[in-house]
């Protein structure tokens, strides 16, 4: 979603968001991420390299693409990511990065951004509250209406499935 400040510290924020919209995981990142992020997003070019530049032209002169980042967990406000770079010979390595780095890297390669369930479920927002609760009453008027013989239908309908 981009960079926003905090009103209460001054500290920036940057957001992501989920492909509908409808969850926000705000990240309080260091102000020279945000920076570095900020020119990414606006195309702003500086003469000389910049740190998350460099990362990316250590990249690709080695052999190694950028195949995704992923935001894999938070604990006490402390978001952990990981680089996960593809070489030449397929090999996929993981390396240790802090969410707003990998970010910066992940922004100036095009490669995705990922965030596993755990960070989701424990760290965003809501950003689209109507449609968070028509899909939970959706899925407790599916519940309620469940019968057994909805059950049974679905082991006949799938015979390879284990009874």
């Amino acid at each position: 979603m981009g960079i926003a400040l905090d009103t209460r510290t001054g500290s920036p924020i940057i957001v992501l968001h989920d492909n509908d919209s409808t969850k926000a995981l705000p990240i309080w990142i260091g102000s020279s991420e945000a920076s570095s992020i900020i020119r990414v997003i606006e195309k702003i070019k500086v003469a000389r390299p910049m740190t998350h530049d460099l990362i990316c032209s250590i990249l690709m002169e080695t052999g190694y693409d950028l195949d995704r980042v992923e935001i894999y967990d938070v604990s006490e406000d402390t978001y952990f990511a990981n680089l996960i770079l593809i070489g030449e010979d397929g090999e996929e390595i993981a390396i240790d990065s802090r969410p707003s780095d990998a970010i910066a890297v992940a922004l100036r390669a095009e490669a995705p951004i990922f965030v596993t369930e755990n960070v989701i479920c424990g760290a965003t927002i809501a950003t689209d509250k109507p449609k968070e609760e028509k899909e939970a009453k959706d899925f407790h008027d599916f519940i309620q209406n469940l019968k057994p013989s909805d059950f049974k239908k679905f082991v006949d309908d799938n015979p390879e499935s284990e009874q």
